[in-house]
């Protein structure tokens, strides 16, 4: 049967059942000089070139696997490889099934038609031009939110807006760093609180920049595991936008008068205040990510979960107590583990306490990386996470 998929995903932090994974299914042979390139890893390489060979067991295969697949507008590089394998992080394995034709694991386009070969027991890929009407038993899952093309049409490998906002908001501070930042220093109508749209003035140095985050309450991120301070994650608040420049001017007394810059309130999550201070707005990075394995053992420990919750679900976000400094990548894949409880053996006459093991029950998505801190977005999980959870490579 062929099947249509359109997806992408609810908003406000829904990436239900699709996610982040780099499958390479659908590259044309020539691409654009004006489209990114990533950087594909020896790993990667030498993963599909093994599957390229031979295919994958069809015991790796989904379930459900679909005979064809004909790529959407608002898939995202995740669904399509879920779609396939069972595993779907493991984008290589399901590139090698068709090498050939797939020169760049990294893009995917709409239009492009998947089709699935099985043969002896193993399966290949192969890509076919979708020229034919939309079949009467076509399957569409709705209701869905498109994810957004990058430039030059490629689909991108996680849905932008579920991760967008927090490469904005979750950000994570030097000790020192908000405290020097410039501040909001009285409001419009010397109101308490102002809202989108609203005036405040701000003193401090700007260092040139005109779009500013707010930012107000740092509160320390403590390592579950030393105890140690990691950095200090701040709420955020919103968004502002220079307006004019501050300066000095003498006085009635002839004492010179400071004279705050003005800035507009553009958008807000908190309403703002006096005291909320500014963080320039990053340049967003929102290319393809490449979902991989860390190339060598992790373990660490969540930090936080991202907002007021206590504990967190599938779609939330979760600070991770490794950072860059521990060799953690944006794109990596890790797994969530469930602590082992202790259990009475009641079959020994003795009863002793047991022990058990811990179960994995979950996958993250590592999105934003700090020295020592980093950010990731749960993308599956059976029991609700909480500081102190552990997580390894996958």
């Amino acid at each position: 049967m062929r099947r249509r998929l359109r997806c992408g995903l609810p908003l406000v932090g829904e990436l239900a059942a699709s996610g982040l994974c780099a499958a390479a299914l659908a590259i044309p042979l020539a691409v654009s000089a004006a489209e990114p390139r990533f950087p594909i890893t020896p790993e990667q390489r030498a993963a599909a070139s093994e599957v390229a060979q031979a295919g994958v067991p069809l015991s790796d295969l989904a379930p459900d696997a679909p005979e064809s697949h004909t790529v959407q507008r608002g898939d995202t590089l995740w669904d399509i490889s879920k779609l396939f394998l069972k595993s779907p992080w493991r984008w290589p394995q399901l590139w090698g099934m068709n090498l050939d034709q797939i020169r760049n694991p990294h893009l995917i386009y709409p239009g492009q038609v998947l089709v699935l070969v099985k043969a002896d027991g193993r399966a290949t890929l192969r890509i076919a031009q979708d020229v034919s009407p939309v079949p009467s038993n076509t399957v569409k899952l709705s209701p869905r939110v498109r994810s957004s093309l990058l430039p030059g049409g490629a689909i991108a490998a996680v849905p932008l807006h579920l991760i967008g906002p927090f490469l904005n908001e979750a950000v994570v501070f030097e000790t020192d760093e908000l405290a020097r930042a410039p501040r909001v220093v009285a409001t419009q109508e010397g109101r308490v609180m102002v809202s989108r749209g609203e005036t405040a003035y701000v003193r401090g140095d700007l260092g040139g920049a005109r779009d500013f985050r707010l930012f107000r309450e740092p509160r320390p991120l403590i390592d579950p595991e030393t105890r140690t301070v990691l950095g200090f994650e701040a709420s955020y608040v919103g968004t502002a936008e220079f307006i004019r420049e501050g300066g000095v001017l003498p006085g009635p007394d002839g004492r010179a008068r400071v004279v705050p810059a003005t800035f507009t309130i553009s958008s807000t999550r908190l309403e703002a205040g006096v005291g909320d201070r500014l963080s320039p707005v990053p340049q967003r990075d929102l290319a393809a990510y490449g979902p991989h394995a860390p190339a060598k053992p992790v373990e660490g420990r969540v930090v936080s979960v991202y907002g007021d919750a206590v504990r967190a679900g599938q779609n939330q976000i979760v600070a991770l107590n490794r950072g860059t400094r521990d060799g953690i990548e944006r794109g990596h894949v890790l797994a969530l583990w469930r602590a082992g409880v202790s259990a009475i053996d009641r079959t020994d006459a003795q009863r002793p306490v047991m022990q058990l093991p811990d179960e994995r029950h979950g996958l993250l998505f590592v999105f934003r990386v700090f020295e020592r801190v980093s950010y990731a977005l749960i993308l599956s999980v059976q029991d609700p996470v909480g500081v102190g959870d552990r997580f390894t490579q996958p």
